[in-house]
């Protein structure tokens, strides 16, 4: 099956002058990758995801999705799952704002304010458990997964709890695995794991006892 080119992306052309001088020429066989078109196949992914899960995935259905052929999606990943890797990996990287309010509580209800609407976005609630269900399949799932989390949403907490050390809030010395659990955990339960409404009020209480146990720790 013959697919199409995208536009901007062919190898290299003939060269010659213009203006007396000599163009640099594109090794033979080289691309030229538009960002525009690698994240549109991005989008494309994040929408297949959510709309028929990663077991049904495909590199036809991300071009499809994109508007491109699959030679624009080959070009930059080797296959479905280098893709789904790349772009888990792309995440972590961004990660979260990091809060900085000047006092641990405050600090800890804006980290849950941006992570829950974070997590409320309908293709964030569809895309989280299935990539979840495919890591316990798929160690290279898995260990992307945990690198993401890891790198974005504990790399924040860290960055609180060091602060909050600091300033004098936190004792010196205090288990930072398990200040980064009390942190992290209860709302990843209540939003991804149990996936519950959250009554009015709930992430200012939630702020309020998990300041109070790591000040106990």
């Amino acid at each position: 099956m013959t697919t199409s080119r995208t536009p901007g992306e062919r190898a290299g052309g003939t060269g010659g002058a213009k203006g007396g001088q000599a163009r640099r020429r594109a090794p033979a066989g080289a691309a030229v990758l538009r960002e525009d078109v690698t994240e549109a196949i991005r989008a494309a992914v994040f929408e297949e995801l959510a709309s028929v899960g990663y077991a049904r995935m495909s590199i036809e259905g991300i071009a499809r999705r994109a508007g491109v052929g699959k030679t624009a999606v080959y070009r930059r990943w080797r296959s479905k799952l280098h893709l789904v890797l790349d772009l888990v990996s792309a995440i972590a990287v961004q990660g979260l704002p990091a809060p900085d309010t000047g006092a641990l509580e405050s600090d800890l209800r804006l980290l849950y304010e941006v992570t829950s609407r974070a997590l409320r976005h309908p293709v964030a609630s569809q895309i989280i458990p299935d990539l979840q269900a495919e890591a316990a399949r798929n160690p290279e799932i898995a260990e992307a997964l945990q690198k993401a989390l890891r790198e974005g949403q504990h790399g924040v907490a860290s960055g609180i709890v060091r602060a909050a050390v600091a300033r004098g809030e936190m004792r010196e010395g205090a288990d930072e695995d398990l200040a980064l659990d009390l942190v992290s955990g209860p709302l990843y339960w209540r939003s991804v794991v149990v996936r519950a409404e959250l009554p009015k009020g709930y992430l200012g209480r939630l702020a309020a006892a998990t300041a109070a146990g790591l000040r106990a720790l």
